[in-house]
């Protein structure tokens, strides 16, 4: 790959290097300089796109070199969805090239130059278009790849809202049922043991008591267990300790604030990051360009987090959506007996505010 980008470099230097030589109307110094200066700059266009273009400019207009800005207005196509700025660029770059050259001493009807003008401008749309072009496709795969994962996302928080509700079913029927039953053991072995005729019963109902005490507080270990503990997964949980590398590797311009550890237990601590992962997901599709601030926040027995985006920077394309992240979010906070709000702001942007009880 470092080769072939090596030789596709080598290839514009020289096509724009043969271009300027082809089209020198004179030996003058400064226009000798101005159209190698337009060549040396070509591998800085991906950095200085605007720069780069501004430079190359003079070769057009003082030798007709056409490649070096051709280029550079491509790539600038491709970095910049600024309308204003690429119509710009394409009448300057328009104008160097239709414009007579100061080197050339043949006269240049106003009729010529207007026919020349309008060539430049139909050859300035074509870099424009193509690099807006790419800059689309790159776009919707970028889109497409957060939809796909996106999707995958919400299908494990469904799975997992799933189990969790299989789990406190499960939870119900044994503290309802079998509980029960088994007190009801306890209770008139107990009975037995204090009225029975003779040592062999009441040894035999002494022993079906202890075993029945036992296994009502294995039973009580069980179903707290079943409630407390929340969806598993087959990866190692996430903590709020890994909400810093989250929050970094978003993709987007955000910030964690607020208390650095807050007292939670585990399920608190991934319906935080399952709540901060969602959010930043959602402004990455929903609000391109917006910047979004992640507060984890301690109020007297409840804790949480809030994510709060700015307007979108530009318009999202609409592509299409599950619409189950924030459905699921919610199924786990009312697991944890917490809350979940979301909702427009009143600047534009969105905000997910989630709240758990401490204990």
């Amino acid at each position: 790959m470092r080769y072939r980008t090596v030789l596709v470099e080598a290839g514009l230097i020289g096509a724009a290097a043969l271009d300027t030589f082809v089209h020198m109307w004179s030996d003058a110094p400064v226009s000798i300089a101005l159209g190698v200066l337009g060549c040396v700059v070509l591998p800085l266009r991906h950095r200085f796109p605007r720069a780069v273009f501004a430079l190359t400019l003079p070769a057009a207009l003082l030798e007709a070199a056409l490649v070096a800005p051709f280029v550079a207005l491509y790539v600038l196509a491709t970095r910049s969805r600024d309308r204003r700025v690429l119509g710009v660029c394409a009448v300057l770059f328009a104008l160097a090239s239709a414009a007579p050259s100061p080197f050339d001493d043949e006269a240049v009807k106003p009729s010529d130059t207007a026919v020349y003008l309008a060539y430049g401008l139909a050859t300035a749309a074509v870099p424009v278009l193509l690099g807006q072009l790419v800059l689309t496709r790159r776009e919707l795969s970028q889109r497409i790849e957060e939809i796909q994962e996106a999707k995958e996302h919400e299908r494990v928080l469904h799975a997992q809202a799933m189990l969790a509700r299989e789990r406190a079913q499960l939870a119900r029927e044994m503290h309802d049922v079998v509980s029960h039953q088994v007190s009801l053991i306890a209770v008139q072995a107990g009975a037995l043991q204090v009225a029975g005729p003779d040592p062999a019963t009441r040894e035999a109902a002494r022993t079906i008591r202890t075993l029945s005490v036992g296994t009502l507080d294995e039973l009580r270990t069980m179903v707290t267990l079943l409630r407390a503990s929340g969806p598993t997964e087959p990866t190692p949980q996430p903590t709020l300790a890994d909400l810093q590398q989250l929050v970094a590797a978003s993709g987007i311009e955000a910030k964690l604030t607020g208390v650095p550890a807050l007292p939670v237990g585990t399920p608190g601590q991934r319906a935080i990051y399952r709540t901060v992962q969602e959010a930043l997901t959602n402004v990455r599709k929903h609000a391109p360009g917006a910047s979004a601030a992640v507060e984890l926040w301690q109020d007297g027995p409840y804790a949480g987090v809030t994510v709060t985006n700015t307007p979108p920077g530009r318009p999202a394309l609409p592509l299409p959506g599950a619409g189950q992240g924030l459905v699921g979010l919610h199924e786990r906070a009312c697991l944890l007996n917490g809350t979940l709000e979301s909702g427009p702001t009143e600047d534009g942007g969105y905000r997910v505010h989630m709240s758990l009880p401490l204990n």
